[in-house]
């Protein structure tokens, strides 16, 4: 009689326990999607501060860009539209070597790479005539606060120099579009743009819940909305 009752004890725990697991792996599962839900809310907390410090000028910036025919904003101003200077005679080979010219002569010290480009010489129709047109080379010097655009044919005694001085408002505007900055700022600018897509991701996330309807949810939404954009770009 006494290992019957035990053995019914015994029972009666295995019974308990075995109803027990799912509460307990219910338990479980719930713990690990509150901890990463948390992990997530901090992720999303010092992400978005890190963007707002930027985004607050890039929002800024970005309006005036979207306004500034209808507004008539001042982005740019040029103080000398342009200009012809004369350059020694045979003094330059290549276009590379104008440019260092350029900046040496103008005391101009871009900040971004200097873009030289060199069109070959080629025939042209002008006045029912044709022409042969010299090689042309082509000099940008950019900086935040303005630029210098030059132009020269090859042989020629003179180089055509257009100069642009940025407003206030038209050096952010160049910084909002990395016109005439350093690899540091276009990095820079990078992990900003990085920030609003994690920022978009975790606030997806957060919104859900992890919850299974709520998920499928966004995702559908997420694809019709990418579908409308990739339908709407190849029209």
């Amino acid at each position: 009689m006494q290992v019957q009752g035990a053995a019914r004890i015994l029972d009666g725990i295995d019974t308990e326990t075995r109803e027990a697991q799912p509460a307990l792996e219910q338990k479980r599962r719930r713990s690990s999607r509150a901890i990463f839900l948390t992990w997530l809310r901090k992720i999303h907390l010092y992400v978005g501060l890190w963007g707002a410090v930027f985004g607050l000028m890039f929002g800024a910036t970005g309006i005036v860009l979207n306004h500034r025919a209808i507004l008539k904003l001042p982005v740019e101003k040029t103080v000398q539209k342009t200009v012809q200077l004369a350059v020694p005679a045979n003094a330059f080979a290549t276009p590379g070597e104008l440019s260092a010219w350029l900046q040496k002569e103008l005391q101009f010290k871009p900040v971004a790479e200097p873009i030289v480009k060199s069109q070959p010489a080629k025939k042209v129709v002008w006045a029912d005539r044709d022409v042969l047109q010299p090689e042309r080379w082509t000099v940008s010097l950019n900086r935040p606060g303005g630029a210098i655009n030059a132009e020269y044919f090859a042989g020629n005694r003179f180089v055509k120099l257009d100069q642009i001085d940025a407003t206030p408002i038209g050096t952010l505007t160049r910084l909002h579009q990395s016109t005439g900055v350093n690899v540091f700022w276009v990095l820079l600018t990078d992990t900003i743009a990085g920030s609003l897509i994690l920022l978009s991701i975790t606030g997806i996330l957060l919104w859900t819940q992890l919850h299974t309807v709520r998920t499928v949810a966004a995702l559908t939404s997420i694809g019709a909305l990418s579908w409308a954009l990739c339908f709407l770009w190849s029209i």
